[in-house]
């Protein structure tokens, strides 16, 4: 790690939350500074509810973890709307990203 990633994770406060969930019953929240894995704090926009993510991925800022276990093929919801479907199952805790979703303007898009 360099020294200006070294500072920059030390100016994030402890208080902070890793990420943010837009809507009450959004699957995803996203990552406001790549996240390790562990036990993080992600907060509602909605409502300022503080819940804890067992992030098991590395998540990069500005990608989604998954809140809850996703099926295949199921809708994935952010924003309280269906932003895709996934292509595979997708555990709590895991990336979600192009890899393992179809988003829906891509769908649209056929």
């Amino acid at each position: 790690m360099s020294q200006t990633e070294v500072q920059a994770v030390e100016q994030i406060p402890a208080s902070a939350p890793d990420f943010l969930i837009h809507n009450e019953g959004d699957a995803v929240a996203v990552a406001v500074h790549d996240v390790a894995p562990g036990e993080r704090k992600a907060v509602y926009m909605d409502s300022d509810r503080d819940v804890n993510v067992n992030v098991t991925q590395a998540i990069p800022l500005g990608h989604k973890v998954a809140l809850v276990d996703l099926g295949e093929g199921v809708e994935v919801i952010e924003y309280g709307v269906r932003i895709g479907n996934t292509r595979e199952a997708i555990q709590a805790g895991q990336l979600v990203h192009t890899h393992n979703i179809r988003s829906a303007r891509w769908q649209n898009s056929r």
